[in-house]
């Protein structure tokens, strides 16, 4: 069967009051990225022709997150049904193509996969069925809304919690809001749904009912509640943060990763780790870290914006801000932080050392409690670092200035100029014995505390 024309809906409207945030709730970050994107991508995947995301009033933000996808606004918030229509002019012709199908899905579902989505239109195009809605099963169906079943399997109506019969509230398939419909099939039942219920809104599920009525025949396809699962709540923000989590980690290991306690390692939507990388516990991973083969993360570091290139080593109790990239064989020890900074082949900066906006050489060795002062409380400055050099401890390098190739910085310097190649830079105040000054001092001191 050639596959339908498709066009998806994306209800992004709601207000998320339960939230109690000035932030849309679809915005709120599931694994670093807001929970549209995630449906976006799952969307993404079933290739459709058009995407349209159903937004309200001044929800400028939700538009910026859902491009280049077009945005309708629903104006008045007078339930699902009445989002969906005001997503028809967007349609196009698609709206009225007997050979096109519309998929309307929810921005709350950060869960949610492509196979999923495509496992529903499946159910409704091999069935040759007018609408397919997606369900799951659960033991505390509590408010969700029930799926009426004809003896055949499909789908007679749907009845909200807050709508049914003791006898209904009994049944434990539930209506995980997805929904699958030939296009004009779909157009003509939400002219005909009606806001007589107990929300008084206009609800997407009375189009079940309604299309039952006409004869038209239904389809259903069924997921786990983990990954059709809605967010409503902070807490069940926390709950989708978990599930991801736990897809996400699981993904890193079957691609090779070692993960030493994965319950403690957090990890970014687009976290890239390699082969054979290790990663002990406690290690977070905000968005854009790539780690190479090889690679080793000790614990309690934090990455964001970084490249760990093969066999180099970060950690433990390292933090990675952006823009850093940590050389091959290069080493990133214990309380050191790195912005904006490239570490050559074998470079090592091992501990309590802050470098930001650098480039540090092949080879090259940062003592321990070594700074690049960058920031002159106006620009930022850089500071380079030559090949194979050597930074004695407690050094502060005031950029901009560089060190050449093989020099060698004594401990406890402050360089404010530039540092030829093979030279030794000390820059340090003098240093004055005076024999016998400590007993003198130590005397005096006890004097006046008598006095």
């Amino acid at each position: 069967m050639t596959r339908p024309r498709r066009a998806v809906v994306v209800l992004a409207a709601g207000e998320g009051t339960r939230m109690r945030s000035a932030r849309p709730k679809v915005l709120h970050p599931v694994a670093g990225r807001p929970m549209l994107n995630h449906v976006l991508d799952a969307v993404g995947e079933l290739e459709p022709e058009k995407v349209v995301v159903v937004v309200g009033p001044d929800m400028h933000s939700v538009a910026e997150a859902a491009a280049p996808h077009p945005v309708v606004e629903q104006t008045e918030r007078l339930g699902t049904a009445h989002a969906v229509e005001a997503a028809r002019p967007a349609l196009g012709d698609m709206a009225d193509d007997p050979k096109a199908e519309v998929l309307v899905v929810y921005g709350d579902t950060p869960l949610v996969t492509g196979d999923t989505l495509e496992r529903l239109s499946r159910a409704r195009s091999d069935s040759e069925a007018g609408l397919a809605i997606l369900g799951f099963r659960t033991g505390e169906p509590g408010h969700y809304g029930r799926l009426i079943q004809n003896e055949d399997g499909t789908v007679r109506r749907i009845v909200e919690a807050r709508d049914a019969t003791a006898e209904q509230l009994e049944i434990g398939l539930c209506n995980a809001g997805t929904l699958c419909a030939r296009a004009p099939l779909l157009q003509q039942l939400l002219s005909q749904v009606g806001n007589h219920n107990a929300s008084g809104e206009f609800q997407l599920t009375d189009v079940f009912g309604l299309a039952t009525e006409a004869g038209e025949t239904t389809a259903l396809a069924e997921a786990d509640l983990e990954t059709v699962q809605g967010v409503n709540s902070r807490a069940e923000l926390a709950q989708a943060e978990a599930a991801m989590q736990r897809r996400l980690r699981q993904l890193a290991m079957r691609g090779g990763a070692s993960l030493v306690a994965p319950e403690t390692v957090f990890l970014s939507h687009d976290t890239e780790l390699g082969a054979d990388v290790l990663v002990e516990p406690h290690v977070v991973f905000g968005p854009g870290v790539a780690v190479d083969d090889g690679a080793t993360i000790r614990a309690f570091s934090h990455l964001e914006g970084a490249h760990v290139r093969p066999d180099a080593s970060v950690g433990p109790y390292a933090r990675l801000r952006p823009g850093t990239d940590v050389g091959e064989g290069a080493a990133i020890g214990n309380f050191v932080e790195t912005k904006a900074v490239t570490l050559g082949e074998g470079a090592k900066a091992n501990h309590l050392t802050y470098l930001g906006d650098a480039e540090v050489g092949a080879g090259a060795n940062v003592g321990a409690g070594t700074i690049t002062c960058n920031y002159d409380g106006i620009a930022k400055h850089r500071t380079q670092i030559g090949a194979n050099a050597f930074i004695g401890s407690n050094t502060a390098l005031v950029a901009p200035v560089s060190v050449g190739e093989n020099a060698i910085v004594g401990a406890g310097s402050t360089i404010t100029l530039d540092v030829d190649a093979d030279a030794v830079a000390v820059a340090r105040g003098k240093q004055h014995n005076r024999a016998g000054a400590a007993s003198r001092f130590r005397a005096a001191r006890r004097e006046s505390e008598r006095g």
